[in-house]
C-alpha cells in the first residue's frame, strides 16, 4: 500500500514537473471561477463536443457552468466528476436525510460504501439521458439531473488532490486545464481550522486563526493548454483513480479498461492543441468576466459606503432625538420647580394669621419665582430659535464699539445697586468680527449679567478687547466668588447652574452659558473660562475676524 501510496502525486505537484511547466498564479477563488467560466463560455460559443474532468466545490455557484454547458452543447462524450471518499460519505448521508421523508424511492445505481469502491456510471449514450443521478442522488449529479452522461471516479480519502480543484478539457479543436491548488501553509496551528480536511470546503473557504480573525488561505494555480502538460496531468489523475479502487477487484479491471482508454485518445490527439483563436477567445472572456466582477465589486463597495453613511446618519438622528427628549424633560422638570414654589407662597398668603413681614417675603418669593421661571422660558424659546437657524446663515462685519458700550450702560445701573464698579476697553482701531448683531449683544449680556450676579459688593466687572492674530479675543473678567474646579467642565451644559459658597439658590434657568457656546461655534468662535474659588472669573471668547469675501474674475 505504501508503494501504492508514493503514486499518489498533486496535479499541482505533477504539472510543475512537466518538461514544460505552466507558468504559476497566485489567484483569489473569484479568478479561479472566472477562469472556469471562461473555458465554459468557449465551449459552448464553439458548440465543442468535449470530454472533461471535473473537481469543483460541491455548491451550486461552482456548478451552473457545467450545467449550462450540458444544456447548449450536443455531446455523447463523458464527463468525469472527481470526488474523494469523503465526500461520498456525506452525500450518502444527504441523500438518506432526502428519502427518509418519501414513502417510496426510485434506486438509482446506489455507490457501494467506503472499502467496496466502484466505477459508478451513467452513460447512457445519449445528451438527453433521463437517468442520469449519481448514486447518491446528490453533488453536482443531483443538480444537473438527467442533463447530461456522466462518470464518477474515486479518490482515497486521504488523497493528495483533497486540496485542489480543476477542470481538464479535451475536444478535438480544444485542449485547456485550469487548476487551484490550496497551499499546506494553509494549515494554521493548533485551535485552527484547516479548511483542506473539509470536503465542502472549495476555493473559497476561510480559515479561522486563533485570533478569531477569518483568513483565506492562499491559493497557487494556473492556465494551461499546453498539450504536454495536460497529459502529465490527466496520467496522474488516473494514478490517483487507480488509488481510490484498489482496494475493490470487482472493479479494478474498470479502472483499468478506462485509463486504457484515456491513453488512446490522448495518442490520437497527440498532435493536436487548441486553436490560436479559441484561446485569445479564452482570455478575452476571461477579462470581460475580471471587468464584470470589478464593476460589481465597485457596486458593492459604494452601496457599503452609503450603507455605512446612511447608518452613520441614522446614529446621529437617533441621538439628536434622545437629546431633545432629555431637553424637554430637563424643560418640564425645571418649570415644575418654580411654579411649586409659587404654589406653596400663594397658599400661605391666604393664611389669615400671616404677619406683614411674612407677607412680604412671600411676596418677594413669588416674585423672584416669576422672573426666574420668565428667564426659563425666555432661555428655551432662544435655544429653540437658534437650532432653528440655518448654519449657513450668513454672517456681517460686527464692530465690538457698536455693541459692548451699550450692553454696559445697560447693566450699569444693576452693579451700582449691588456696589460693583463695571467698565470696559474696546480699542476703536479692532477690525470687525464675523458674527450677527443680535448673537454679539447676546454673548455679551449672557457672560455680563453672570459676572456681575456672582460678584459680591466692592467688587469688579470689566470687559477688554484684542486682536490675538486672526480672532479677536474679548476678555470678560470678574472678581467674584469664582468657580470651583469640578465644576468647571460642567458650567456650559444645558440647565448646570453653579452653587454659591454660602449654598443659596443663585437662580437662573442654567442656560445662558451653553446659548453662549451655541452662538461662538456657528460663528465659528470659542469659549474658555479660567477660575479659582473665591478669586473670581475670567472668561475669554475668541471670534474670528471679518473678512471680504473676494470675487471672481
Amino acid at each position: 500500500m505504501d508503494a501504492l501510496r508514493s503514486q499518489d502525486m498533486s496535479l499541482y505537484e505533477a504539472a510543475l514537473s512537466s518538461e514544460c511547466p505552466p507558468q504559476l498564479l497566485k489567484m483569489s477563488p473569484s479568478t479561479f471561477k472566472s477562469m472556469v467560466e471562461s473555458i465554459f463560455d468557449v465551449l459552448i460559443e464553439h458548440q465543442q463536443a468535449a470530454t472533461l474532468w471535473v473537481k469543483l466545490p460541491r455548491e451550486k455557484v461552482w456548478q451552473t457552468p457545467v450545467q449550462s454547458y450540458c444544456q447548449q452543447v450536443e455531446s455523447t462524450q463523458p464527463i468525469y466528476i472527481v470526488k474523494t471518499r469523503k465526500e461520498e460519505a456525506i452525500d450518502k448521508d444527504e441523500h438518506l436525510e432526502e428519502t427518509s421523508s418519501k414513502s417510496s424511492f426510485e434506486s438509482k445505481s446506489v455507490s457501494p460504501p467506503s472499502g467496496s469502491p466502484s466505477l459508478t456510471s451513467q452513460h447512457s449514450g445519449s445528451a438527453s439521458s433521463s437517468n442520469h443521478h449519481d448514486g447518491n442522488g446528490s453533488g453536482l449529479n443531483r443538480d444537473l439531473s438527467a442533463a447530461f452522461p456522466g462518470v464518477e471516479l474515486w479518490l482515497p480519502s486521504d488523497s493528495r488532490l483533497r486540496r485542489e480543484f480543476f477542470i481538464l478539457v479535451i475536444a478535438p479543436d480544444f485542449q485547456a486545464l485550469v487548476l487551484a491548488h490550496r497551499s499546506r501553509s494553509a494549515r494554521q496551528p493548533s485551535g485552527s481550522i484547516d479548511s483542506s480536511k473539509s470536503p465542502q470546503s472549495g476555493p473559497s473557504s476561510t480559515v479561522t486563526a486563533e485570533d478569531g480573525a477569518e483568513r483565506k488561505p492562499p491559493l497557487l494555480g494556473f492556465c494551461s493548454f499546453n498539450p504536454h502538460s495536460i497529459r502529465v496531468v490527466l496520467n496522474a489523475i488516473g494514478e490517483s483513480v487507480r488509488l481510490g479502487h484498489a482496494s475493490s477487484p470487482e472493479t479494478q479491471t474498470q479502472v483499468e479498461t478506462q485509463l486504457q482508454q484515456w491513453q488512446a485518445m490522448l495518442e490520437h490527439r497527440q498532435d493536436s492543441g487548441t486553436s490560436l483563436p479559441l484561446i485569445e477567445n479564452v482570455l478575452s472572456r476571461h477579462l470581460r468576466h475580471q471587468e464584470e466582477l470589478w464593476r460589481n465589486s465597485s457596486t458593492v463597495r459604494k452601496q457599503a459606503d452609503k450603507a455605512t453613511d446612511l447608518q452613520l446618519r441614522n446614529e446621529e438622528l437617533l441621538n439628536s432625538i434622545r437629546l431633545k427628549d432629555e431637553f424637554f424633560k430637563t424643560v418640564g422638570q425645571e418649570l415644575r420647580t418654580p411654579l411649586a414654589s409659587m404654589k406653596t407662597a400663594l397658599s400661605l398668603l391666604n393664611s389669615p394669621n400671616i404677619k406683614s413681614n411674612q407677607r412680604q417675603r412671600y411676596m418677594d418669593l413669588l416674585t423672584q419665582e416669576c422672573d426666574r421661571q420668565g428667564a426659563l422660558i425666555t432661555s428655551v424659546l432662544e435655544l429653540v430659535q437658534l437650532e432653528n437657524v440655518d448654519d449657513q446663515a450668513t454672517l456681517q462685519p460686527i464692530h465690538l464699539m457698536d455693541i459692548i458700550p451699550g450692553v454696559v450702560s445697560t447693566y450699569q445701573p444693576l452693579a451700582q445697586e449691588k456696589g460693583v464698579m463695571l467698565a470696559y476697553t474696546v480699542p476703536e482701531e479692532l477690525p470687525t468680527v464675523a458674527s450677527l448683531n443680535s448673537w454679539l449683544r447676546q454673548i455679551i449680556i449672557n457672560l455680563l449679567h453672570n459676572a456681575i450676579k456672582f460678584t459680591p459688593e466692592g467688587g469688579r466687572v470689566w470687559v477688554k478687547a484684542k486682536q490675538q492674530g486672526e480672532y479677536i479675543q474679548i476678555e470678560v473678567r470678574d472678581t467674584g466668588i469664582g468657580i470651583a474646579a469640578s465644576d468647571i467642565p460642567k458650567i456650559f451644559n444645558r440647565f448646570y447652574r453653579v452653587r454659591p459658597v454660602s449654598g443659596e439658590d443663585s437662580g437662573g434657568a442654567g442656560l445662558g452659558l451653553s446659548i453662549v457656546q451655541q452662538l461662538l461655534l456657528r460663528c465659528g468662535g470659542s469659549v474658555s473660562v479660567h477660575s479659582r474659588q473665591g478669586e473670581g472669573a475670567t472668561f475669554n471668547v475668541l471670534m474670528p475676524i471679518y473678512q471680504e469675501e473676494e470675487d471672481n474674475p
